[in-house]
């Protein structure tokens, strides 16, 4: 930590401590900035953001026990006015819908260059929302697919775990007439070959993100 007190004041959250430093170490390195406090998960990242008041939290999503999302959600629903910038290894456009719904002001990957990183911290200071272009480009892709319904998703979601049609109505109390119909829906919208490729397809787009 240092000990300016003056600058924007950043929260980091990720689980990676290695990353945290890194991260920090960019922040640190813009004149106009400073890193408060860190969190090693989402669970800590709320409590942190409540104790400190940042100005930006720069938060990853893939975090044990409380998820970035869940963290975001949380955030956001205690100070509306919260500028969150997810970092993440991990694009998909239903994942940045949900986290830009759930009150993110941006998303980056963590391929992004400490400028790229510095500039979207001054971004989102200034009221603008941030997208990575190879997310951008992604959410392009699908602009015109439409998004999975929480019934699908529930079906897919037991498929992913292995379950049999038969298996799965019964554990959703529906038939299974009812669970091939779902499951032709998932696959014309996601453009799936099969059960399996719709699995894929949903886990890479981050469908099965909380």
């Amino acid at each position: 930590m240092t000990g300016r007190a003056d600058g924007i004041r950043v929260l980091i959250a990720d689980d990676h401590p290695v990353m945290r430093d890194g991260i920090a170490a960019a922040v640190e390195s813009g004149h106009d900035m400073v890193v408060i406090g860190q969190a090693a998960d989402g669970a800590e990242a709320i409590v942190r953001f409540r104790e400190l008041r940042p100005d930006v939290a720069l938060v990853d999503l893939q975090m044990p026990g409380v998820d970035g999302l869940q963290a975001i959600a949380a955030i956001g629903g205690e100070f509306p006015d919260a500028r969150i910038i997810v970092l993440t290894s991990y694009p998909g456009d239903a994942r940045v819908k949900r986290a830009l719904t759930f009150g993110a002001s941006a998303y980056l990957l963590k391929t992004a260059t400490r400028d790229e990183i510095l500039a979207a911290i001054r971004s989102v200071m200034n009221g603008r929302r941030v997208v990575a272009s190879e997310v951008a480009g992604e959410i392009a892709s699908h602009a015109w697919s439409e998004m999975l319904s929480d019934r699908e998703l529930s079906v897919l979601r037991l498929v992913a775990t292995g379950h049999t049609n038969k298996r799965i109505a019964d554990i959703l109390c529906i038939s299974e007439d009812t669970v091939k119909a779902r499951l032709k829906n998932i696959m014309t919208k996601l453009g799936a070959l099969d059960r399996t490729h719709a699995v894929t397809l949903a886990r890479n787009r981050g469908f099965f993100d909380t």
